[in-house]
């Protein structure tokens, strides 16, 4: 019998990517990225050069498209695997990034008579011009008492649907009422391959306020927040809202021929990047927290009941795996701050000397971070480059760089801003075993782990927990491929459930990191520093951070 495949396709921050799936076993034949033409759009908009604002970040939607016509064809061209084989695609997002749609599903940015307004464009996820929407909906929901509040740690970010579709309303109602929907970049991706906009559960549920029982929050809720939005739930959020897995629709013609594969293979619907990671590293049970580690850090766990958690980005309920709450939280900037570091403040004789032996200046910065011991370089510091998603939900903070003398060095520096986001995932598992949700042990994929040795090995230090690592360099690609077998099902040659494809393509490496109890006890110490410096500036002590942001803006 011929082996049966699906691919997977990962949209990230920067780039997305297609990987070519073996059913049988979770084996990756091929893989291809194709980096986003127009990158994260927080300047200008193209064309017509309109400045954006502070804390904007847009895509162009066409370039999802062209990760679809350049990456499959290269995977399938890469495996030489005939196309009858390939059963089914899946595709994972980075949530929420939402676009608005006209009734045709054409992105109102596409069109002349809305490129140039920049509510037009798709609103990455980490668009936070919308803070000021999401402290009212915060405030409001709060006076209240609306139940669907505390499902999400107390407060909804700046980053999610509900904020981001009334800042248009705000300040651009002409583009509000263009819009004959809001959808995920997620659905949008898959209505170009089937024809079909179908909503997915995963993002609907944790990113856009919607429950399995109770649906959207009320309109009165709604109404309350702008009399404008009371029908919002019914027209411009409204269609079926399906769980992970469900097949969305078949892939049509017109994508068939740009991609090389069959005509009317399932399609699944859309999930988030992070919750696609899950099941491909095997976690199907409680306890096991999964983390999807690159530009920033989703932290997916699940549980047998629905606790409130201060600061989770959710609960919701059959979110990840069916017949679990999923839990969801995060961490805004983690390999985006080593970035900025090594793009913006490294000194020049470190690129060169890193030039002269032949490596990254990551690796560079790494090898000589390595050799210093926990609490060695006098530094501490906040991991809030990008705000912070978990667990105080608030976009106006800021980074923190504590102890720098006239002596730092640059490694000593990197080694600080490594250590202060493990501090945060330290947090956000403190946060959810004070409320009885149990965390034993911690998983990690994504590009990080891949990279970078040290920065896993100061995680399971600063957490005093073994870290399990995913066995591919693409692993919510892998997750979305798994989801893809389900939505063609087992008389395709896929499976009738993502626990039954886990058992069978899940893959995680032999090796872990496991916590060093001498670092592990300096790192206490550590992290009891760094809480203090957490509960100082982000819970009201001294509001600093966000009076410089607001003198900020006025230039």
């Amino acid at each position: 019998m011929n082996r049966k495949y699906a691919i997977g396709v990962d949209y990230g921050t920067q780039s997305g990517r297609a990987v070519l799936v073996d059913l049988s076993n979770g084996h990756e034949l091929s893989d291809h990225v194709t980096p986003y033409a127009h990158h994260v759009i927080d300047e200008r908009l193209p064309h017509s050069g309109t400045t954006l604002e502070a804390d904007w970040a847009l895509q162009h939607p066409l370039d999802y498209i062209e990760v679809l016509t350049m990456s499959i064809p290269a995977v399938m061209k890469q495996s030489d695997i005939d196309p009858a084989d390939v059963i089914g695609i899946g595709i994972d997002f980075t949530a929420c990034t939402m676009l608005p749609i006209t009734e045709h599903h054409e992105p109102l940015c596409t069109l002349d008579a809305y490129r140039d307004n920049p509510h037009s464009w798709v609103k990455l996820w980490k668009h936070h011009a919308a803070q000021d929407e999401a402290n009212l909906i915060n405030e409001i929901a709060a006076k209240r008492s609306e139940k669907w509040l505390a499902r999400y740690g107390g407060k909804i970010s700046s980053e999610w649907m509900l904020a981001k579709i009334w800042q248009i309303l705000n300040e651009a109602p002409d583009i509000y009422e263009a819009a004959d929907q809001f959808v995920e970049a997620t659905d949008w991706v898959i209505s170009q391959l089937t024809g079909q906009m179908i909503r997915n559960s995963c993002t609907a549920g944790y990113k856009a306020i919607w429950h399995k029982q109770d649906g959207y929050p009320s309109e009165s809720f709604l109404a309350s927040l702008d009399p404008r939005l009371e029908k919002l739930a019914d027209t411009k959020l409204r269609g079926d809202i399906v769980p992970l897995g469900t097949k969305a629709g078949e892939l049509n013609e017109k994508l068939a021929a740009l991609t090389g594969l069959r005509p009317g293979i399932a399609v699944a619907v859309g999930n988030v990047d992070a919750h696609a990671a899950v099941p491909a590293v095997g976690v199907v049970t409680p306890g096991k927290l999964v983390m999807a580690m690159g530009t920033s850090i989703c932290h997916m766990l699940l549980g047998d009941e629905e606790k409130e958690v201060e600061g989770m980005c959710g609960v919701v309920e059959d979110g990840i795996i069916p017949g679990f709450y999923g839990y969801e939280a995060g961490q805004s900037a983690v390999g985006d701050i080593f970035e900025w570091y090594v793009d913006e403040a490294v000194p020049a004789y470190v690129k060169e000397e890193a030039a002269q032996a032949g490596v990254s200046v990551h690796e560079w910065l790494e090898g000589k971070a390595a050799l210093q011991h926990p609490g060695q370089s006098g530094l501490l510091a906040l991991d809030w480059w990008n705000g912070n998603r978990s667990t105080l939900v608030d976009t106006d903070l800021t980074g923190l760089l504590l102890g720098c003398t006239l002596l730092t060095k640059p490694e000593e520096i990197y080694r600080a801003l490594l250590e202060s986001t493990a501090y945060g995932t330290r947090k956000i598992v403190d946060a959810f075993r004070s409320s009885g949700v149990a965390v034993d042990t911690l998983y990690a994929c994504g590009g990080l782990p891949q990279k970078n040795r040290l920065l896993m090995q100061i995680y399971a230090d600063v957490t005093n927990m073994e870290i399990k690592v995913a066995d591919s360099k693409h692993t919510p690609a892998v997750g979305a491929a798994m989801f893809a077998a389900v939505a063609a099902g087992p008389e395709a040659g896929g499976y009738p459930s993502i626990v039954e494809a886990a058992e069978n393509m899940a893959r995680v490496r032999e090796e872990s990191f496991k916590p060093n109890p001498s670092h592990a006890a300096v790192y206490e110490e550590l992290y009891q520093e760094y809480v203090t410096l957490h509960d100082y500036f982000g819970r009201g002590g001294n509001d600093v951070m966000k009076r410089l942001k607001k003198l900020k803006k006025q230039y």
